[in-house]
């Protein structure tokens, strides 16, 4: 009897090459998913174990749309997670020092320690989406598909160095947007994030969405793949994620470092001859 191929943490939600348009995948799941609370107090538990092993690390990629719910997402990941081994990070429009290097410079000291979960709140991804559309420099300055090799060998090093990669994109319908970037202008404690230049990014959404399919179709590799996460339910989308970075870090840290009895017996010893 043949063995069953391993299927990869999350493949049901991997982005496909042979259907590279995000309008072809769901944007509100239908399966019947996991109760979050019990994913959340596993991902702390095997979170701790891969702190206490200090030989891989995590880093999440979250990415989508404005109000795609990429902040709410990475809180609610956090609710369990040691803050000693995880942190969060976001990235908007590279200015200053930042763009005066090249667009993989301001990331470096942000990735993940052997031992440590970090999530970034947009990436150097965007340096081949956002940038298309709002360039940072010249436009004679950019080769995109440079771009994506850099993108492709840099995730390649991370990876055989230990640092496994979840890249996430967030898929909303234009209904579901829609209606969350008006919540965003009635709600006090949401307004805040409205900008003037949401305005001109609603009006060209369709050339940033074409670009990041263009971009995923150049880095998703099977090492490191994309996926497209319905978006539209935000718990939905939370269990699915969850359950997604569980499934890593119980591959990644099943269990605690062997114990050295040796050691223990020492210490026990030291502590009860202790006056």
């Amino acid at each position: 009897m043949k063995a069953r191929k391993e299927q990869p943490p999350g493949s049901r939600f991997c982005y496909q090459l042979d259907k590279p348009r995000l309008a072809d995948y769901p944007t509100r799941s239908t399966e019947t998913l996991k109760p979050l609370q019990p994913t959340l107090e596993l991902i702390g538990e095997y979170q701790r174990r891969l702190w206490a092993n200090r030989r891989h690390s995590v880093l999440l990629l979250v990415h989508g749309i404005d109000a795609s719910g990429k902040d709410s997402l990475i809180r609610t990941l956090a609710t369990h997670m040691d803050p000693a081994g995880f942190h969060a990070w976001s990235f908007g429009r590279p200015l200053g020092e930042e763009a005066r290097h090249d667009f993989l410079w301001r990331v470096v000291p942000k990735l993940p320690a052997h031992g440590e979960v970090s999530a970034f709140n947009r990436s150097y991804h965007e340096a081949t989406i956002a940038e298309r559309v709002w360039p940072v420099h010249e436009p004679e300055r950019y080769d995109w598909q440079a771009r994506y090799d850099a993108i492709r060998a840099f995730e390649k090093h991370l990876l055989s160095e230990g640092t496994s990669l979840i890249k996430l994109w967030l898929n909303l319908s234009d209904s579901e947007h829609k209606k969350r970037l008006i919540k965003r202008l009635d709600k006090p404690r949401k307004r805040w994030k409205f900008d003037k230049s949401d305005i001109e990014a609603w009006y060209r959404r369709k050339e940033y969405m074409d670009f990041a399919e263009q971009s995923m179709a150049a880095t998703h590799t099977d090492k490191a793949p994309w996926h497209i996460i319905p978006g539209d339910n935000k718990p939905a989308a939370r269990a699915i994620v969850a359950e997604l970075l569980a499934e890593h870090l119980q591959r990644l840290a099943p269990d605690y470092p062997s114990e050295r009895p040796e050691v223990l017996d020492q210490y026990r010893k030291l502590l009860n001859d202790a006056d």
